[in-house]
């Protein structure tokens, strides 16, 4: 795990100690050791660094850019399964030098081409300088674990695992890119390929980007889309056979994600997934594992119910309870950490839990993406009714009746914004076809309601088009469209973001053994009842657990991650809105009608405004913008001021 950053300058004008400073921004990446080349081409000027966190191979040997014959390298993740490429390699004539898995990567690409990737069990962002055929390649892991941020425009093509990094080139222009702060203030998070600047965008996951030196031309293409998985024939496969290959697939993703060269901990909630992962990693070993839970003074504490099971899985257990200061400490440090606008909350306990892991281990083990595999969210069950309510309205009635609860949500007040969304919805979506209408009722009940939207920015909306307005055709039924939505964008661009930034903010790799792409495979062509039922969600998941935890300490009502952020935004954190959301912030970007939000924060005060996350998204962007429009020449200076070259 690392950061990793670099540039391609066709004009040749970078100065020279800037890869250095790219890579500097990243020490919180990895801090165990860094790297920074140049590269002058007939062609282009071209930089790689790497900051490395150190968890195969602690020796200098595995220091990056690593080069072998005519390739050069720098990656960010891990590959799981090293050895055995790397067994393969040596029956095929290849010598190493190194026990690294970047090691591994060179000479498999070197024998097999960009086609490697499809060996690869792990997480990772790889790019690799191709000097023979004037190639840089780079690599997303197939979910979207390990991220990366390109910049292309004017000759210069910017590469890096967070944004940061870039406002260190000279030659990067941040504009705001209007479509993302549309899709910011819908989703609380940016959906790939977007970015919060123009000429930027994130690698999709599954993808490769080729970049030709020669020619100047960029092409991407896609090696993996979870969607495949789900339009295949489903599986002739009796129940009872897979949950005997799912749980043969979860020990497999499980143990691999223990390899490493430094201590591994995972963190417990409490609930089915987590508890799932812990028993099966305990169970067959006699070292305690370490297991880390945290709660709050004032809101959640999910510590008792984690505390138990604990105890009965039999880990190492360690639990905090955070004050309210603990928490409120973390707020003005998420904007340098997400770097661009984030707004779920559940950041500031990702990053507790990841401090209080780092105290003992390198490397944490997360259960996420369980909801999105094996179909635990409710909103499924819900939008699944809305669905077949529609279909009961015989088709000559549909347009009276969507007219008429259009009408109806234009009536409902705005502060029953529920209510009004979901009118909305229905009415937009009645007269689609099945698949047209799933897409239409998650995307719009899963966006900040029309009330705010239309209000809020002071231009034109022209929301761009996001994998909602993807064709669905093959899919088999409607839920298993919701699955792959959020599996490809709630969970790539808000999940997997928030833990990557949690962990990495402290040092610590993160990893996912739900997201282990054998699992995913073989899950999405299974019959969807032996997922989701009228009785249960997660049903396979759930039987698995139980044949390691009796039920008893597992079925509980599913709680959220979420400090009681709005109560402390009225009390303690009261300045914060006065500073951000005051008159003369609000408009100091030009985006925002200042008029409407003074509304909002009125009513927030008194108790009044019943769509809170507004304030915090609001605020999430509103720090984001003085951070790294306003204040980020003094912050870089600062960094690279510490970490001199």
């Amino acid at each position: 795990m690392c950061g990793i950053a670099g540039y391609i300058d066709f004009n040749k004008t970078t100065p020279a100690e800037t890869i250095g400073k790219m890579v500097q921004v990243l020490n919180h990446r990895g801090p165990d050791d860094s790297g920074a080349e140049l590269y002058n081409t007939k062609n282009a000027d071209i930089g790689l660094g790497q900051a490395r966190l150190s968890i195969i191979d602690l020796s200098y040997a595995g220091h990056q850019p690593m080069h072998y014959k005519n390739l050069s390298i720098v990656f960010n993740g891990e590959i799981y399964n090293y050895k055995e490429i790397k067994i393969n390699l040596i029956e095929l004539g290849h010598v190493f030098i190194s026990n690294s898995d970047t090691e591994v990567i060179l000479h498999a690409y070197e024998q097999w081409g960009k086609e490697f990737v499809h060996r690869l069990i792990g997480m990772f962002v790889i790019v690799v300088y191709n000097k023979d055929e004037q190639k840089i390649l780079i690599l997303r892991d197939r979910a979207g674990v390990k991220p990366v941020h390109c910049y292309w425009l004017g000759g210069l093509f910017l590469f890096a695992s967070e944004l940061k990094s870039f406002h260190v080139h000279p030659g990067f222009i941040k504009e705001l890119d209007r479509r993302a702060v549309e899709l910011f203030f819908a989703h609380g998070y940016i959906p790939s390929p977007y970015s919060i600047f123009k000429n930027c965008f994130k690698l999709e996951p599954g993808k490769i980007l080729e970049l030709d030196l020669k020619e100047k031309k960029i092409t991407i293409e896609t090696y993996w889309n979870v969607d495949d998985y789900y339009v295949k024939p489903k599986l002739d496969i009796s129940y009872h056979d897979a949950k005997d290959q799912v749980r043969d697939l979860l020990i497999s993703a499980c143990n691999y994600r223990m390899v490493a060269d430094v201590p591994v901990g995972i963190f417990l909630s409490g609930g089915y997934d987590s508890s799932t992962l812990t028993a099966i990693l305990q169970r067959d070993r006699t070292e305690k594992l370490k297991t880390f839970t945290i709660g709050f003074q004032d809101g959640l504490n999910e510590t008792p119910y984690a505390k138990e099971l604990a105890n009965f899985i039999g880990t190492d257990h360690t639990e905090y309870i955070c004050a309210p200061s603990d928490a409120q400490s973390i707020i003005p440090d998420l904007p340098f950490f997400y770097d661009e606008p984030f707004a779920d909350i559940s950041a500031i306990p990702t990053i507790l839990v990841s401090q209080l892991a780092r105290k003992q281990v390198t490397v944490a083990l997360s259960a996420d993406a369980g909801d999105e595999i094996f179909a635990g969210y409710t909103v499924y069950r819900e939008f699944d009714n809305y669905l077949k309510l529609m279909n009961y309205i015989p088709g000559g009635f549909k347009g009276i009746t969507s007219q008429f609860l259009r009408m109806a949500s234009i009536l409902v007040p705005s502060y029953k914004y529920q209510t009004k969304q979901k009118l909305f919805a229905v009415s937009k979506s009645l007269n689609k076809n099945r698949h047209s209408q799933t897409t239409s009722l998650l995307n719009i009940g899963k966006s900040l309601p029309n009330h705010f939207m239309g209000n809020l920015l002071n231009f034109d909306l022209v929301i761009p088009p996001t994998i909602y307005k993807n064709n669905y055709a093959g899919f088999s039924n409607e839920v298993e469209i919701a699955m792959a939505i959020d599996y490809r964008m709630y969970l790539q661009d808000c999940i997997l973001t928030k833990v990557d930034r949690a962990t990495m903010s402290v040092s610590l790799e993160g990893r996912e053994p739900f997201l282990d792409h054998r699992l995913v495979e073989f899950v999405a062509q299974l019959p969807l009842e032996y997922k989701y039922s009228k009785e249960t969600d997660k049903r396979i998941l759930k039987d698995i657990a139980h044949e390691y935890i009796p039920k008893k300490l597992l079925d509980r009502p599913k709680d959220g991650f979420d400090p009681p952020i709005y109560k402390w935004l009225n009390n303690d954190l009261r300045f914060l809105i006065d500073e951000y959301l005051s008159e003369n912030a609000i408009k100091r970007s030009g985006l925002f009608n200042y008029n409407f939000i003074n509304l909002q924060v009125k009513l927030f005060r008194e108790n009044k405004l019943h769509y809170k996350p507004l304030i915090w998204r609001l605020l999430m962007f509103q720090m984001w913008y003085f951070k790294w429009m306003i204040e980020v020449g003094d912050s870089i200076k600062e960094i690279t001021n510490n970490f001199p070259l």
